[in-house]
């Protein structure tokens, strides 16, 4: 009774903060936490595109190639990436041994896959060695991972979920999200910042006509009109290596020039910053592009070198745009792309109205249940129902205790499991009733009743928490959420309904002495 009593209390107080607020709470300030259908919000499940993450890695070890050929003249008529390999034509078979050397020396992750002769060129292609493929494939999930929890975590949502889910696509739970869509902008966003310098010694004109020099590369900026409002596309003929990208920067913050107009002002890391000013030393008088997914956003020209460790990227925006450009710059690029494979969106009023419902049928079902109970079991069933609220009571204590969430299935879970806590102590009276009619002596009756009905009770409980465990396994949010509900419920009302109701039992008929009882 002692035992009983005190997990009564305990369960008492953890749920204190649901019911009473956070201010109540004596043990903990938790709270039941409520699923997205629930309180409101947003779900995504979001699949890493690990393919571009491995041709992003080769197009960059490509470009660095290339210039590392020219520097130990290596001549070669063309170095072009065909999805995942590198083709290069060499000039002639001299030139094949000191590129074996070069990619001894630098780039151990390639591997030559063929060689051939056509005419007098040389014909070589490259791949990735399949441990350093899998292992980009690997860590661009990871990273991903990672680069979306800073994200969401700067943007400003209360206990959010982010989970990873099989071997490529990362779970989102944002509840009380207001704006979906400017959160799924921040969280899709790719956000790949990369330096470059213009191409000023090849014509922009013939470039756009078909004729694009090697080594080079068309990209667009964006050109907005103050006065209509019309924006358009302004070309850009651009280097491809890559000088400096986003693992550069440290911070990026929203300020404001002389005429209130919001840009991005960034900070370099501590190595980003010596790598900046070493870039624009070499290239005083010529233009550098500031590249944002692949948009050109502004040219500036390299006056002089530039020491300090800042830079700063302007354009068109708005506050807003401003504020989430800073957030995912802080926050890193993502390794390769993100794609949406689902999304619920789901109102707070809807939430709460789902709620409101929730606990209606509760009560309903919990009042027809102990009405039924005491009507066709009398005294005997108001224990069963005082086992049925210490059961609900517990269910409640432990989810808060175990930070589960409590979704509509698992409310659902909840009503199902009003039914069968008392479902084990029917099988128990109707044992007790049978023993009464042989003759049996009360105490010996109700023993007999608990013991021959405890496989029953216990297989009926088994098969149940097997079927919930296997929903729990192979069943993703909702259909959790009602598993986790049940698997609870169903422990939960072994306990009250075999151990709580057989020591009231024990206690009520050792100490009163009582000789019938009416069931």
């Amino acid at each position: 009774m002692v035992f009983i009593g005190l997990v009564l209390l305990l369960s008492v107080l953890v749920l204190l903060p649901t019911f009473l607020g956070e201010g109540a709470g004596l043990l903990t300030k938790r709270k039941v936490k409520l699923g997205l259908d629930l309180q409101g919000g947003m779900y995504l499940l979001l699949g890493v595109e690990t393919e571009e993450a491995v041709k992003s890695t080769l197009e960059r070890l490509k470009n660095d190639l290339r210039e590392d050929m020219r520097e130990k003249r290596i001549f070669s008529l063309q170095t072009e990436r065909h999805d995942h390999e590198i083709h290069i034509l060499l000039l002639n078979e001299d030139m094949l041994p000191p590129l074996e050397e070069l990619l001894k020396d630098r780039y151990p992750s390639l591997r030559i896959l063929s060689s051939e002769r056509s005419d007098a060129r040389i014909k070589v292609v490259l791949g990735l060695d399949p441990r350093e493929e899998a292992r980009i494939r690997r860590s661009a999930v990871e990273q991903a991972l990672e680069t979306i929890r800073n994200r969401i975590d700067q943007f400003g949502v209360a206990e959010p979920e982010i989970l990873r889910h099989g071997d490529r696509d990362i779970l989102i739970q944002l509840p009380g999200v207001k704006d979906p869509e400017r959160a799924k902008a921040i969280i899709g966003r790719t956000a790949m910042l990369e330096f470059k310098l213009l191409d000023e010694e090849h014509s922009l004109k013939e470039a756009l006509a078909g004729n694009i020099p090697p080594g080079s590369e068309i990209l667009y900026g964006v050109m907005r009109d103050r006065t209509t409002g019309r924006t358009k596309r302004v070309p850009y003929l651009v280097k491809a290596k890559t000088l400096l990208t986003g693992d550069a920067i440290k911070d990026a913050r929203v300020a404001f020039d002389r005429f209130n107009r919001p840009y991005i002002s960034l900070a370099f890391t501590p190595w980003g910053a010596k790598e900046f000013e070493r870039i624009t030393a070499e290239n005083v008088n010529r233009r550098l592009a500031i590249i944002l997914d692949g948009t050109v956003y502004s040219a500036p020209v390299i006056r002089e070198k530039i020491s300090g460790g800042r830079a700063v990227i302007e354009g068109d925006f708005t506050l807003e745009e401003a504020h989430d450009l800073a957030i995912v710059l802080r926050a890193g690029a993502l390794p390769a792309p993100v794609k949406i494979l689902e999304e619920r969106t789901v109102g707070p009023s809807l939430g709460k109205d789902l709620v409101e419902r929730g606990i209606k049928a509760i009560v309903i079902g919990g009042i027809l249940v102990v009405l039924f109970m005491v009507l066709y079991y009398r005294w005997a069933g108001l224990v069963a129902d005082f086992a049925l609220l210490l059961n609900l009571l517990i269910v409640l204590a432990i989810m808060v205790l175990l930070r589960a969430t409590l979704t509509l299935p698992g409310i659902a879970g909840l009503v199902l499991t009003v039914g069968m806590a008392v479902d084990a102590n029917i099988l128990i009276f109707e044992r007790i009733k049978e023993e009464l009619r042989l003759g049996k002596p009360l105490l010996a009756a109700v023993e007999a009743g608990y013991s021959r009905a405890l496989l029953t009770v216990l297989d009926a409980q088994i098969t149940t928490l097997i079927a919930a465990i296997v929903l729990f396994q192979f069943g993703t949010g909702p259909i959790k959420g009602f598993a986790v509900t049940l698997s609870i419920g169903i422990l939960s009302s072994l306990f009250t309904a075999i151990v709580v109701t057989k020591t009231i039992f024990d206690w009520v008929l050792s100490s009163f002495g009582l000789k019938e009882l009416k069931i």
